[in-house]
């Protein structure tokens, strides 16, 4: 909540995310394929290029910035900790990235059949950041770190 009871636009975003992920399998498997989703679709970037990866990393930090800037600072955490892997997989980052992009969006669409409702990013595309930043704020409000 933002001063004057007004709901800040980042929890109003969650919330709305949260509305399609309340079964608790669901949210399981989301913990596990949003992060795999968002690791492949780097590497995907990455092996076109760099450059581009650079770019839509930038891109997303700010984003999140807009929404919080603890959140943006977390995401980048989160992003380097990603690249990591990519950079050492080298010229397989290609073929790793292709499979377990395929294997977590199956993975999510049966974790949304079994919840019932369609995964959000098909209403809104900013969903498909949002995901991620959703995830961290369950670590943020664990640990107590204002976002």
């Amino acid at each position: 909540m933002a001063a004057g009871g007004t709901v800040r636009r980042v929890d109003a975003l969650f919330e709305r995310y949260g509305e399609a992920h309340r079964n608790g399998t669901n949210k399981a498997i989301h913990w596990i394929c949003v992060p795999a989703i968002t690791w492949s679709l780097l590497g995907l970037l990455w092996s076109a290029s760099p450059a581009l990866a650079c770019a839509f990393i930038a891109a997303a930090m700010v984003f999140y910035a807009r929404l919080s800037v603890p959140l943006a600072v977390g995401m980048l955490g989160v992003t380097a900790t990603m690249i990591l892997p990519v950079v050492l997989l080298g010229a397989r980052v290609l073929p790793v990235s292709i499979a377990v992009f395929v294997l977590a969006w199956i993975g999510q669409f049966v974790g949304h059949r079994i919840e019932g409702r369609k995964p959000s990013f098909l209403e809104d595309l900013r969903f498909l950041l949002v995901g991620p930043a959703w995830l961290l704020h369950f670590v943020y409000r664990r640990a107590g770190v204002r976002y």
